[in-house]
């Protein structure tokens, strides 16, 4: 059967031209990187190796595309692995970077599932070592610097000539979007290297990553270090309550969401047992261990401030902080095999009044992200999109802000609205999840700022039970806040206007 000659001129449009086949990338010969394989992988038959993130049933409806492996060598200690995966069809000629968590050491090959579906040409790294420990770390500073910042950069050159290679194209923009590490990682990226990407999504990022192992060792302590003080996770409960009931109604709309903790002054004494201890009450041990897990980190004998507060609301989650036996993990790591170098370092022994400042001297911007020089970034017509929960105990949620505040003394107030925008989520944990609206487009409206100049005045979030949206509210950019218009379902948006506070 004859096709019409412009149907048959439209297909041959739309088909891919490739300047190479995937397999010939192979040989590409790309600095300080060995390839090890390049590969079609046919429609919905990806794998991940043993040991990869993601939910494999996601990768089920991925298309065909071209897989690249790749080890980046950029010191004489390092060791990178990369991956870069290029669609076969319907590529939308943008290239879209994802980051890490926590201390990295896997490619995150789910978020380059989602990437990939979306059209985009995408890459992940390990940054530089396996597992989640920072053991790597130790005794090897070139490694340090591949995961503080290196390995990214590096990823983002060789991602980009491998895309021109295939494509015969280099990718018309790219975009970086990760959460928690991978935030700074975005950070790091507009900070160091502000032409390497045209717009950002930083999700709860750990800006200040030595103050944030700081805050986590703050509240750790303050639960830990005295038997007497520990809060029995069962009792996590019965404060969030309490704090709720304190709180919730400060905005004017009674939800179970503190929708501003910084406004939130509950005091856990009120929960504090008349006589014995008991399931329903804290004993007076307890409750100082509250109370300080509220209170920002501090050094004692200067006043500084070293960390903002784990807020009000956000005790559901307070296991990993303060549940034991020890302190969060990746804050007692840096502390063990950066800061210290001593694999049999004891937490007990931190001092706030000293050890902080030897962390930063330490780090001096390798792993913190927290130069709020963005003009290059921006300069170039770079958008950046923050958010950060408010119920989030793995980033104390008061650093997003305080960087933010920084960026805008720095680049100035006109600067910072018509590039940057820091979106605070009531009742959000870390990255998403949470009593709150927690699922948004933030990729989307980074699009549309980058593509169609339309800023994100506002991004609508939901929040699901049992797979069933039971509430929208407006996120609104710092420092305006979402506020009841007096009419209208509380769990409707469009029952709230974004206004300052």
């Amino acid at each position: 059967m004859n096709r019409p000659a412009f149907l048959l001129t439209a297909l041959l449009s739309a088909a891919p031209a490739f300047a190479a086949t995937c397999e010939s990338l192979a040989s590409q010969a790309l600095p300080d990187t060995t390839i090890t394989s390049a590969q079609t992988v046919g429609a919905g038959l990806f794998a991940p190796p043993a040991g990869g993130r993601g939910d494999n049933s996601a990768y089920k409806a991925l298309p065909e595309f071209c897989r690249i492996t790749a080890t980046m060598k950029p010191s004489s200690d390092s060791d990178i692995k990369l991956e870069v995966w290029l669609p076969t069809s319907g590529w939308n000629r943008r290239y879209q970077a994802v980051g890490n968590g926590a201390w990295a050491g896997s490619i995150v090959y789910g978020d380059m599932a989602k990437a990939l579906r979306a059209g985009y040409a995408t890459s992940s790294t390990d940054t530089g070592h396996t597992g989640g420990s920072g053991s790597f770390a130790l005794g090897h500073p070139e490694k340090l610097a591949d995961f503080g910042w290196r390995s990214e950069h590096e990823m983002t050159l060789k991602s980009k000539s491998l895309i021109a290679a295939f494509y015969g194209a280099a990718p018309q923009l790219s975009y970086w979007v990760s959460c928690s590490s991978g935030g700074k990682q975005g950070l790091k990226e507009a900070q160091r290297f502000p032409a390497d990407y045209d717009g950002i999504v930083a999700g709860a990022p750990v800006v200040n990553w030595t103050h944030r192992a700081t805050a986590a060792m703050w509240a750790g302590t303050a639960a830990l270090k005295d038997p007497v003080n520990n809060i029995p996770p069962a009792k996590y409960e019965i404060i969030h309550k309490a704090a709720i009931e304190a709180c919730d109604s400060l905005d004017g709309v009674k939800d179970g969401i503190i929708s501003d903790p910084a406004r939130c002054k509950f005091d856990p004494k009120v929960l504090q047992c008349a006589d014995a201890d008991g399931p329903a009450c804290l004993t007076a041990g307890q409750v100082e261990a509250v109370r300080k897990i509220y209170t920002p980190a501090t050094n004692r004998r200067t006043g500084e401030l070293l960390s903002a507060r784990y807020e009000p609301g956000s005790e559901l989650g307070w296991r990993a902080i303060a549940g034991g036996p020890a302190p969060f993990g990746a804050a007692v790591d840096h502390f063990k095999f950066v800061v210290f170098k001593d694999p049999n370092w004891d937490w007990r022994t931190l001092n706030f009044d000293s050890d902080i400042a030897l962390a930063d001297k330490i780090d001096d911007g390798t792993i913190n992200a927290i130069d709020p020089d963005l003009k290059a970034f921006t300069g170039h017509g770079g958008r950046l999109i923050m958010y950060q929960g408010y119920t989030d105990t793995n980033i104390p949620p008061g650093n997003a802000i305080t960087y933010f505040n920084s960026v805008e003394k720095t680049v100035g107030a006109k600067k910072t609205t018509e590039a940057i925008r820091l979106y605070m989520a009531p009742g959000m944990n870390h990255c998403g999840g949470g009593e709150g609206p927690n699922s948004f487009d933030m990729v989307g409206a980074l699009e549309q700022w980058v593509e169609n100049k339309k800023a994100p005045d506002q991004i609508v979030a939901t929040h699901s039970t049992d797979g069933k949206v039971d509430r929208s509210r407006p996120l609104c950019p710092y420092p305006q806040v979402a506020k009841y218009k007096g009419t209208g379902s509380i769990d409707e948006a469009a029952s709230f206007s974004c206004k300052l506070p």
